[in-house]
């Protein structure tokens, strides 16, 4: 599924002239994979929509346009000689499009995939012989009739819109068919999957990155927590990762990124059961909100990794050196209880404690439920780390 354009050489960071590598996404995680990639010495052009945006603060070269602009994608592509994305969103025949001129990666055909669920459980299944793991028990809903058909062991289960659902949204918890008919129409009736729920012991995600040349490298698994569908915690070692668990996982997450033929970084969630079955959850053919850890704690981050592999140098070293809590800052914190006048938290009193590093990313405006930036705690122990996150949170006013 590889847009591979056929030019296998190295692409090697230069002064004069530059070497270029282009970003769609004007997001957080364009801008880690901008500061990533100009330590190694390349010159980064974003494309984003958006004048006012985390990666355009730190880019070499803002081009503000959409991303399905021709003029726009023509530009990018002329200047840089590698493409990747920092969001799932970007449309794939920008992508394609993209691939005629400069090397893309992930692929358009990759991204495709992942950002359809219908299509990404489709993959899943078909791949399982080769993981040796299957996606939750699912149906598919594209009209009335289909939640009529569904079978009794589907309920209860989670209905999720087939795309553009991150972070909790487009999601809804239903019991029972009456529900689902409720929750779906809701929905303005898009189409849908359910998945049955399963009883979850917990949840973990494994960041992979694979080269051109089919060299594949993966991380340290991570235990994630969520709240109200949004990452809120990833410990690394995970406390409660049984060691057959992490090689299943790992080893699913290897396999499925050589199936799609995929070049870049890849994180795929994993749900462990209660008894100590591996089920996958879903993929982001990108950096991770639950691989930002790597960025303090590991020999290579997951953006110097994603600049590696869309230049075809050889992927890092992926050891990680202490263990890790990242804690993700949403804006609450920056509203105390019953005002609606944000004030800067106290950041002062967090730097104080060891390990901690603060990564905030430049957003306008803090908003109740949006990613402001996170901190990472890395110590000598994991015990260490834990218990600087908590007093990290008693000092935010986050509930821990």
């Amino acid at each position: 599924m590889s847009d591979v354009t056929g030019n296998d050489a190295p692409l090697l960071p230069a002064a004069s002239p530059a070497t270029w590598l282009g970003v769609m996404g004007g997001g957080q995680l364009g801008r880690m994979f901008v500061h990533a990639a100009q330590k190694m010495g390349f010159k980064v052009a974003v494309l984003e929509p958006a004048e006012d945006c985390p990666a355009g603060h730190a880019a070499d070269l803002l081009i503000r346009a959409h991303y399905d602009d021709q003029q726009a994608l023509a530009a990018l592509a002329e200047r840089c000689a590698a493409v990747t994305t920092e969001f799932e969103n970007v449309p794939a025949p920008s992508l394609a499009l993209l691939a005629t001129r400069s090397f893309v990666s992930p692929a358009a055909a990759c991204v495709s995939v992942a950002q359809d669920r219908v299509e990404e459980k489709r993959f899943f299944t078909e791949c399982a012989a080769e993981s040796g793991v299957m996606p939750a028990p699912y149906g598919v809903i594209a009209a009335a009739a289909d939640i009529e058909a569904l079978p009794d062991t589907l309920f209860p289960g989670i209905l999720k819109t087939a795309r553009l659902g991150y972070d909790g949204k487009g999601q809804v918890r239903v019991r029972d068919r009456e529900e689902a008919r409720t929750a779906w129409a809701g929905m303005n009736g898009v189409v849908c999957v359910l998945e049955k729920m399963l009883p979850l012991a917990y949840e973990v995600s494994v960041l992979t990155a694979r080269g051109a040349d089919g060299r594949a490298v993966v991380y340290p698994i991570a235990e994630n927590v969520h709240r109200d569908g949004i990452l809120f915690t990833t410990t690394v070692p995970g406390p409660n990762v049984a060691p057959e668990s992490a090689v299943r996982a790992q080893s699913a997450a290897l396999a499925i990124a050589a199936r799609l033929g995929y070049v870049g970084v890849l994180c795929i969630e994993f749900f462990v059961l209660e008894d100590g079955a591996v089920v996958v959850n879903e993929m982001a053919p990108r950096p991770h909100n639950s691989g930002h850890y790597t960025i303090d704690a590991c020999v290579t981050s997951q953006f110097a990794q994603q600049a590696r592999a869309m230049a075809r140098l050889p992927l890092g070293d992926v050891h990680q050196h202490s263990p890790a809590v990242m804690l993700n800052i949403l804006g609450d914190i920056w509203f105390a209880a019953g005002s609606d006048q944000p004030r800067e938290p106290a950041w002062d009193q967090v730097l104080a404690l060891p390990g901690a590093n603060l990564h905030l990313y430049g957003k306008d405006a803090p908003r109740r439920g949006r990613k402001m930036g996170h901190v990472t705690f890395v110590a000598p122990t994991l015990a260490e780390a834990q218990a600087r996150m908590q007093r990290a949170c008693a000092v935010l006013g986050i509930p821990s």
